[in-house]
């Protein structure tokens, strides 16, 4: 099996894990990733919008003491962009169905919360396959130190990610159950 068709396979088994999750509620996912976000009060945070059955993160967004902004798809191999979101903000249809702000400052995040369809205990993350979030990491991060936090439901976690030289490690994974660091 090659790494795609191994990737196919392992996001097959985690839609499944995390359309069952998300039936069974959020848990205290949100209160998690808020705690996880206080120490970054003031910054400049990223997150997204939930599609389908991610996990919400909107909650903790809502909560953070500093601009919010979430991702904007620019184009196919391309790093994302973020533009200023509130809670109140009207909000368009954007490329593969994620809403983004309509109008609104762009800014460059300083923490990033990263949706995920699987993880590992190694904190590498599957996407959807587009390469957005580890273009976009592999540039904030040569840039300064970025903060990336995965957000996820427990039952998404693999025993192992399999992952390619261009794939970005995340920093914590909050899920909830709490916060789950490296090692």
């Amino acid at each position: 099996m090659t790494r795609l068709e191994d990737k196919a396979a392992a996001r097959k088994a985690a839609f499944a894990a995390r359309k069952a999750a998300f039936a069974a509620g959020q848990g205290a996912a949100a209160e998690h990733l808020a705690a996880a976000l206080a120490p970054h009060a003031g910054k400049v945070l990223a997150g997204y919008m939930p599609m389908r059955t991610e996990i919400d993160p909107l909650p903790a967004m809502a909560a953070h003491r500093g601009p919010v902004c979430v991702p904007v798809i620019l184009g196919p191999n391309r790093a994302l962009a973020f533009r200023q979101w509130t809670p109140g903000a009207k909000m368009i249809p954007g490329d593969f169905g994620a809403l983004i702000p309509e109008t609104g400052d762009w800014l460059d995040p300083e923490v990033v919360i990263v949706p995920l369809v699987a993880f590992d205990a190694r904190l590498y993350r599957l996407g959807y396959g587009g390469g957005f979030y580890d273009r976009t990491l592999e540039g904030l991060k040569a840039r300064r130190p970025t903060p990336a936090i995965g957000f996820a439901f427990a039952a998404q976690e693999l025993p192992e990610v399999p992952i390619e030289p261009t794939d970005q490690r995340l920093d914590m994974i909050v899920t909830e159950n709490g916060p789950r660091h490296p090692g």
